[in-house]
C-alpha cells in the first residue's frame, strides 16, 4: 500500500485510516474515455440528426471512434477491480440504490445502440464490398451484413430511418452515460472537492469538447497519412463547436470553484492552501490557462481575422490538443486531487504510481487500445466515402 500514498510535506496531518488513495489513474481514464465517446457521438449526430452538411466528411468516422472507445471503457474498471471476474454479478443481482450498479446497464445499452447504428451506416457499403470480393473476403463481408444483399433505394431508405431513430435515442443516451459519471462524483458527500450539484453538468460539457477535440486531431492526422485533402469546412465547423462549448465549460468550472470558495465550509483553509500550493500549476496554469483560456483566445482570433488554409488547420489542431490536456487534467484533478485532500480536511496526501494493472503503463495501454481498434475498423469499413453515392 505504500506505493499508493505519501503524506504531503506541505501542511497538516492525516489519520492512519485515511492514508490510502483507493481510486487510481484507471478511474481517471474511465471518465476521460466515456467523455470521448459522448463527444464523438455528438459530432456524428450533428450530421445524421441535425443535417449539418459540413460535418458529413467526419460523421461516420465519428461513429466508429465512439464505438471503439466505448468497447474499451469497461476495461478501466475491470483492471481496477480486485476480482474482475465478479463484475457480471452487478448486472444479474443489481443493487438498485447504488449509482455504481447502474453502469453495467447504461454501458451495455449504449454499446448495443452504437453497434446497431454502425451496422446500418455501413450495411450498403459492405454489401457492395461483398459483391466485389471473392473467397474468404466475400464470406467475411456477407457475414457482417448478416447475409443481406439488398441495396435498393427502399432498403437504403430503411437503413437511414433506423440510423436516424438510433441517433435520436443515442443523443440522450450518450450524454446520460457521461452525466451519470459526474453524478457519481457529485453525489459523494465524503469529499468536499467532489460534492457539488454542478459536477454532472461540468462532466457533460467537458465530454463534448473532448470528443470534438479528439476528432479534429484524428481526422487531420488520418487525412495526412492517407495523403488526401483536409476538408477545411469540416474542421472549421468542429473548431467552432469546440470554441463555443469550451467557453461555456470554462464558465461552469469557474463557477463551481467560486461556489466552493464562497461557501467557505469547514476545511476551506486546507483547500485554499492546496490549490495555491502543490496544485497551483496543474490546476490554474495547465488546466485553466493553457488548456482552456489559451485555446479560446487563439480560436477567437482565428475566427475574427478569418484565418484560412494551412494556418487555420494547424491552429485548430494545436488548440484541440490543448483542450484534450485540459479535460484529462480536469479528470485527474477531480479523481486524484480530490483524494489527496484528507477526509478530515486537516492534511494532504501525495499520489504515486502503484504500478501493475493500475499503473501509468496499463492506463496508457488502455488509451491506445481504441486507437488500434479504430485503425483496424477503418481498414475493414472505410468511412471516408459512401460507396452507394458513387454508384
Amino acid at each position: 500500500m505504500d506505493a499508493l500514498y505519501h503524506v504531503s510535506p506541505f501542511t497538516g496531518y492525516v489519520y492512519p485510516n485515511e492514508t490510502i488513495i483507493p481510486w487510481t489513474v484507471m478511474i481517471v481514464v474511465y471518465p476521460f474515455m466515456t467523455g470521448l465517446v459522448a463527444g464523438a457521438f455528438s459530432v456524428s449526430s450533428m450530421y445524421h440528426v441535425f443535417g449539418m452538411e459540413n460535418f458529413k466528411p467526419v460523421a461516420r468516422f465519428a461513429l466508429l471512434t465512439a464505438l471503439c472507445f466505448m468497447l474499451f471503457v469497461p476495461m478501466t474498471l475491470l483492471l481496477h477491480l480486485g476480482q474482475p471476474q465478479r463484475a457480471f454479478n452487478a448486472m444479474i443481482t443489481p443493487h438498485m440504490t447504488s449509482a455504481f450498479a447502474a453502469f453495467g446497464y447504461f454501458a451495455a445499452f449504449y454499446a448495443i445502440l452504437l453497434i446497431l447504428e454502425v451496422w446500418f451506416a455501413f450495411r450498403a457499403d459492405n454489401v457492395i464490398r461483398a459483391r466485389n470480393s471473392t473467397g474468404f473476403t466475400r464470406t467475411f463481408y456477407r457475414a457482417i451484413t448478416l447475409w443481406s444483399d439488398d441495396i435498393s433505394e427502399k432498403a437504403q431508405s430503411y437503413d437511414h430511418k433506423w440510423m436516424l431513430t438510433l441517433a435520436i435515442v443515442g443523443i440522450p443516451a450518450a450524454h446520460g452515460l457521461h452525466g451519470y459519471v459526474g453524478f457519481v462524483f457529485g453525489s459523494l458527500k465524503s469529499r468536499e472537492w467532489w460534492g457539488s450539484d454542478m459536477m454532472p453538468v461540468i462532466f457533460l460539457f467537458s465530454a463534448i469538447i473532448s470528443g470534438v477535440a479528439v476528432l479534429i486531431v484524428l481526422y487531420t492526422l488520418v487525412s495526412k497519412l492517407r495523403k488526401t485533402p483536409i476538408d477545411e469546412s469540416c474542421v472549421r465547423g468542429m473548431a467552432g463547436a469546440l470554441w463555443g462549448f469550451l467557453m461555456f465549460t470554462l464558465l461552469l468550472e469557474g463557477l463551481e470553484f467560486a461556489n466552493v470558495v464562497y461557501k467557505a465550509k469547514e476545511g476551506i483553509e486546507i483547500i485554499m492552501e492546496y490549490v495555491t500550493g502543490p496544485l497551483f500549476y496543474r490546476y490554474f496554469v495547465f488546466q485553466f490557462g493553457l488548456g482552456a483560456i489559451l485555446p479560446i483566445i487563439v480560436l477567437g482570433l482565428m475566427f475574427a481575422r478569418a484565418v484560412r488554409g494551412k494556418a487555420f488547420i494547424v491552429g485548430a489542431v494545436i488548440c484541440a490538443l490543448l483542450v484534450l490536456m485540459n479535460v484529462f487534467l480536469m479528470r485527474w484533478n477531480v479523481v486524484i486531487s480530490g483524494q489527496e485532500i484528507a477526509k478530515t480536511m486537516r492534511g494532504l496526501l501525495t499520489y504515486h504510481d502503484p504500478g501493475g494493472r493500475e499503473g501509468y503503463g496499463a492506463a496508457f495501454s488502455v488509451l491506445m487500445g481504441p486507437l488500434i481498434l479504430l485503425f483496424i475498423l477503418t481498414r475493414i469499413m472505410p468511412p471516408w466515402k459512401d460507396m452507394t453515392e458513387e454508384g
